[in-house]
């Protein structure tokens, strides 16, 4: 049996002053996609300002790589300091999935 990913969905609303954010969200997603075992990153954004994004590794010892990473901590203590007005964190396995493909 398959080891179910770990989906991270994290919801967040910005400060209206958060000088670096942009940059910093490069550089972080960018050093997720570089962690062996990570699937996907997307992030949206709503109209009333609140932003989420989510994140797929194939495993919890990936995900933990990505969590424990030097670089994403001192991210995260800058976020908490400079930039989230608030945020959510939600982390899980996948339970079930499924998929359509539309034709053209």
């Amino acid at each position: 049996m398959p080891v179910p990913p770990v989906v991270t969905v994290f919801r967040s609303r910005l400060r209206d002053e958060h000088d670096g954010y942009e940059e910093t969200a490069v550089e972080m997603e960018s050093a997720a996609r570089a962690v062996p075992g990570f699937v996907d990153f997307k992030t949206f954004a709503a109209a009333d300002g609140e932003r989420v994004s989510i994140v797929v590794f194939d495993s919890w010892e990936s995900h933990g790589a990505w969590r424990d990473d030097p670089r994403h901590r001192a991210a995260q203590r800058r976020g908490r300091a400079d930039w989230y007005r608030e945020y959510l964190i939600q982390v899980c396995d996948l339970a079930d999935e499924h998929r359509f493909s539309g034709c053209d």
